[in-house]
């Protein structure tokens, strides 16, 4: 199974600033798992691929999603202050 996930910022420093904060979770992922994430101008492109079950595949991308929001909403926060 592969999915790949876009998701565009309003600049080039938010797309990156999310990346970043993404990227720990490409790092250590078993054998049967890739997560690849790269940045394109605003856009945040990631890419899974998953040998496994369904389950697991699905797991990986509601962990995906919820790093991404909470990078959003800290981004959002140091934005205010």
């Amino acid at each position: 199974m592969e999915a790949k996930i876009n998701i565009s910022y309003r600049n080039t420093r938010e797309a990156m600033a999310i990346a970043r904060a993404v990227a720990p979770d490409n790092m250590k992922v078993p054998t049967w798992l890739s997560i690849r994430t790269t940045v394109c101008g605003v856009k945040v492109s990631t890419k899974i691929t998953c040998h496994k079950r369904f389950e697991s595949f699905a797991s990986t991308i509601d962990d995906l999603l919820s790093a991404v929001s909470v990078a959003e909403k800290s981004l959002a926060a140091v934005k205010r202050h």
